[in-house]
């Protein structure tokens, strides 16, 4: 026993000595002090006879030791969405959601990092994400690089690393991007000079640089060519050899005026191509299944006497459900500078016939104005917005009847992907 053990208990022997506590059957004061404290601090200090410690309960034996193990996720559906959260607010900290719009369930999420750019294989079954690490969280040495993860356990499967000049940008589908036949992955770079690399996802390697003079994003069609946006309105479309370097290029006519109606660059997926909407709601069809593209004369979302008025706005401004040909868009009423203002409304279009089918306030739905939409393509599709507040709900595409609203589904969640 230490000596300070037994001057601690010798000290708590005196002060229970001095307070006439009984020893032994007897008042303390009968005895000495010193030797009712001694007597006391002995006892304290006494280890436990052989007899009490038999009565002791028997150590338990230890609980199995458990190992981790990998799940899969239920069998895909259409109603499944993967909610791309920016976390606008501590922004190294980006996330993946994926949520069960059938079961109102979150499956699972995958880390995102930096300002992550996110987008599914042709297939389906993997989902790419490009992001940056700092070595020190939020600065230190840099790292660029593309990870895979399959989508039936949301576990990382292999990895890219990127020359650290990935595009840190608001989310489009055109940060990063596939092929159509998925031989080919594609990743926007800014230096500031713009560009974009090719990647065989297959073998792990980084093929190649394609410079853009000054245009930016990758925005693929077939198998082998890309076309990036330009400031001047047009097209800039890049055709690809067998082994990811450049064949040839081509500069298109300008389909948009840059300084007058300028368009967003989040493109919606079309049958044929992508559309591109603009600040005052024109809608420009771009039809890519051919070597040049070809532009579609651009039709207006909104009356003579809306123009200016009501306007899309957002991270993800229109979604289009292919089968139907119907075009989703969130709406708002503001002036210029407000293109990133939520949706207070949700217009339904016909795009064949260039005619608004329906308008959805959403107010009264009890949801705050929308940033990003898309819709799921099947029979029996469902719109899904994410609003400010970072919830997503779920609508009725026909009706705009709300099923479901899920609270709080990350921090700034701006991208929405269906499978």
């Amino acid at each position: 026993m230490s000596g300070r053990s037994f001057r601690e208990a010798w000290r708590y022997a005196r002060l229970r000595a001095a307070s006439g506590w009984v020893f032994g059957g007897w008042p303390m004061q009968s005895f000495s002090p010193r030797v009712a404290a001694l007597g006391l601090a002995l006892s304290l200090l006494m280890p436990a006879s052989p007899a009490s410690l038999a009565a002791a309960p028997a150590a338990q034996p230890p609980l199995p030791a458990e190992h981790l193990s990998l799940e899969k996720l239920p069998p895909r559906t259409p109603h499944w969405v993967y909610a791309v959260d920016y976390a606008f607010g501590n922004e190294i900290d980006g996330r993946i959601h994926l949520y069960d719009a059938d079961t109102y369930r979150r499956l699972g999420q995958v880390d995102g990092g930096f300002l992550p750019s996110f987008n599914l294989s042709p297939d389906r079954a993997t989902l790419v994400v490009a992001t940056t690490y700092f070595a020190r969280g939020s600065r230190g040495a840099r790292t660029d690089v593309v990870e895979f993860t399959d989508n039936s356990t949301l576990a990382v499967t292999r990895e890219i690393v990127l020359p650290a000049k990935r595009l840190q940008a608001v989310p489009t589908p055109f940060n990063v991007a596939y092929s159509s036949d998925g031989h080919f992955l594609y990743v926007a770079y800014m230096t500031p000079a713009a560009s974009f690399g090719v990647l065989d996802p297959a073998k792990g390697t980084v093929l190649g640089e394609i410079d853009t003079a000054g245009c930016v994003l990758t925005i693929p069609s077939g198998p082998n060519r890309v076309s990036s946006l330009c400031e001047s309105g047009r097209l800039l479309t890049v055709t690809l050899d067998a082994q990811g370097h450049e064949a040839s290029r081509s500069m298109s006519e300008p389909f948009f005026d840059p300084d007058k109606d300028p368009v967003f660059v989040q493109g919606i997926p079309s049958a044929r191509g992508f559309m591109f909407l603009s600040f005052l709601g024109q809608a420009h069809e771009v039809d890519l299944t051919g070597a040049q593209p070809v532009f579609a004369p651009p039709w207006s979302l909104v009356s003579a006497s809306e123009r200016g008025q009501w306007r899309p706005g957002g991270e993800q401004v229109g979604a289009i459900h292919l089968a139907s040909g119907k075009l989703y868009v969130p709406m708002h009423r503001g002036g210029e500078g407000s293109h990133k203002d939520g949706g207070t409304e949700l217009w339904v279009f016909d795009i064949a016939q260039h005619q608004r089918l329906a308008r959805w306030p959403l107010k009264g739905a009890g949801l705050r104005p929308v940033v990003a939409v898309n819709i799921s393509q099947d029979a029996a599709p469902l719109v899904f917005l994410a609003t400010e507040a970072a919830d997503l709900a779920i609508l009725d595409a026909d009706s705009g009847h709300v099923r479901h609203v899920e609270k709080n589904l990350g921090q700034t969640p701006w991208q929405l992907l269906t499978p």
